[in-house]
C-alpha cells in the first residue's frame, strides 16, 4: 500500500492519473466485498473464498508486470481490488468466530496484523531504497503468494452463526441504525478516516521527492502503525478514564491539526512525531466509534452496523483519494490543507451528533450523558 504509488510514478503517470488508479478500486470493492461476503457466509467453509481470492489476486499481480500504460493498469488494478476485496473482511470474520465460540482475545490476534504491517513496511522501505519502484510488483506477487499459503492454513470453522459485516450490506439497515444522530456520527467519523486519503496516496511520493531514503519512509509509515498498536494496547484503560465522546472528538480535532501541520517544513523528526498522531486520528477515534455502536445497537444488528461503517469509510475514502490526485497535482504538499477541511467537516458532523443524541435516564429520573 505505501509504495504502489511510487511504482506508478516510475511510469511517468501524472498525479491526477495516480489518484484515479488508486480511487476507482476503492469504489469497486465497496460493492464487490458484500457479494463475496454473501457467497462466503453461505458456503460450508469460508476459507474456500480466501483461497480463490488469493489465487486470483496473484494472477492479476503477474499481469501487472506486462502493463505500462494508464488504462491497462487502471483495469487490472481495479480487477485486483475486486477479487481481493473479501480477503481481509473474511479473515476478520473468522477471527471473530474464534472470539465468540472459544473466547479468544481479538486484540491479541489483531496485534500481529499490525506487527506484520510494520515489518513488511520496513522491509519494503529498505528494498525501495536499493531497487527503487521496480521492487513493488515482485513484492506484491510474493505478498499474494503468502495470502494463498495463509488461506490454506486458516482455521476451518465452518458456516458462521451470524452474518459477517460485509454480508449485512446487502440488506437495508435496521431502524436503530437510521437514527439521525447515529447516522451523523458515522458520517463524521468516516469523513475523518477519509481525510487520510492524501497521506495514503502521496506521502511516500512526497517524502521521496524531498530526499528521504526508502528506509526513512518505511520508518515514518511504521511509526504511525506502531502508535496505533500502542493505543489499542492501552484502549481498555483509556475507556475506563475518558468518555466515548472525548475519544471520538479528540481524534476528530487532532486530525484537523495534523493536516494543517503536514505541509510545514518539519524535518524527519517532526514527521515522525506527526505520524504518531495516528494513534489519535484513527486508533482512539475508531475505538470510541466501536464502543458507541455497541452502546446504541443490539448484538443482533452488530453485522449491519459494521457493514454500514465499512460502506461509509470505503465511499468517502474513494472520493477523497480521487480528489487528492487533482489537489496534489495543483498544489503539491499544500493540498494537505484540503484534508484538514475534510476532517473539520467530520468534526462538525460528530459535534452535531453529540448534540442530537438521545439523553438516557439515570437514577432518580435525571438525564445522563456520561457516555
Amino acid at each position: 500500500m505505501p509504495y504502489f504509488p511510487v511504482w506508478l510514478t516510475t511510469l511517468s503517470m501524472s498525479d491526477f492519473e495516480i489518484g484515479v488508479v488508486l480511487a476507482l478500486p476503492m469504489f469497486v470493492r465497496v460493492f464487490t466485498a458484500p457479494i463475496a461476503g454473501v457467497i462466503a457466509d453461505r458456503l460450508g467453509e469460508r476459507t474456500i473464498v480466501l483461497i480463490w481470492s488469493g489465487f486470483l489476486s496473484l494472477a492479476t499481480a503477474f499481469v501487472l508486470f506486462y502493463a505500462r500504460d494508464f488504462w491497462p493498469i487502471l483495469i487490472i488494478y481495479t480487477l485486483q481490488s475486486a477479487v481481493y476485496s473479501p480477503y481481509v473482511p473474511i479473515v476478520e470474520a473468522i477471527a471473530l468466530s474464534g472470539v465468540r465460540r472459544w473466547g479468544f482475545d481479538y486484540a491479541q490476534m489483531r496485534l500481529w496484523g499490525s506487527v506484520a504491517f510494520i515489518g513488511a513496511t520496513m522491509l519494503g522501505g529498505w528494498l525501495i531504497g536499493i531497487f527503487g519502484g521496480d521492487m513493488v510488483l515482485p513484492a506484491m506477487a510474493i505478498g499474494f503468494g503468502l495470502t494463498i499459503a495463509m488461506a490454506f492454513a486458516a482455521p476451518k470453522v465452518g458456516r458462521p452463526r451470524r452474518p459477517s459485516p460485509i454480508t449485512a450490506l446487502t440488506e437495508p439497515p435496521p431502524k436503530s441504525l437510521r437514527q439521525l444522530d447515529l447516522q451523523l456520527l458515522l458520517i463524521g467519523v468516516t469523513l475523518v478516516n477519509a481525510s487520510h486519503a492524501m497521506l495514503f496516496a502521496f506521502s511516500a511520493i512526497y517524502w521521496q521527492h524531498i530526499g528521504y531514503s526508502g528506509t526513512e519512509i518505511g520508518i515514518l509509515w511504521s511509526a504511525g502503525v506502531a502508535a496505533e498498536v500502542t493505543m489499542f494496547i492501552f484502549a481498555k484503560a483509556i475507556i475506563r478514564r475518558f468518555s466515548v465522546w472525548t475519544m471520538i472528538l479528540s481524534g476528530c480535532f487532532l486530525a484537523v491539526l495534523r493536516w494543517i501541520i503536514f505541509p510545514m517544513d518539519l524535518g524527519f523528526s517532526g514527521y515522525f512525531v506527526l505520524q504518531c498522531f495516528h494513534a489519535f486520528t484513527y486508533a482512539i477515534m475508531h475505538t470510541g466509534m466501536q464502543n458507541k455502536l455497541v452502546e446504541r445497537v443490539v448484538e443482533e444488528q452488530e453485522a449491519s452496523a459494521q457493514g454500514l461503517y465499512f460502506f461509509y469509510t470505503g465511499i468517502f475514502t474513494a472520493i477523497f483519494t480521487f480528489l487528492s490526485g487533482y489537489l496534489y497535482a495543483w498544489y503539491g504538499v499544500n493540498g494537505f490543507y484540503s484534508m484538514s477541511v475534510v476532517a473539520f467537516a467530520g468534526c462538525c458532523f460528530a459535534l452535531t451528533a453529540r448534540y442530537l443524541q438521545p439523553q438516557r435516564r439515570g437514577s432518580g429520573g435525571k438525564t445522563s450523558e456520561a457516555s
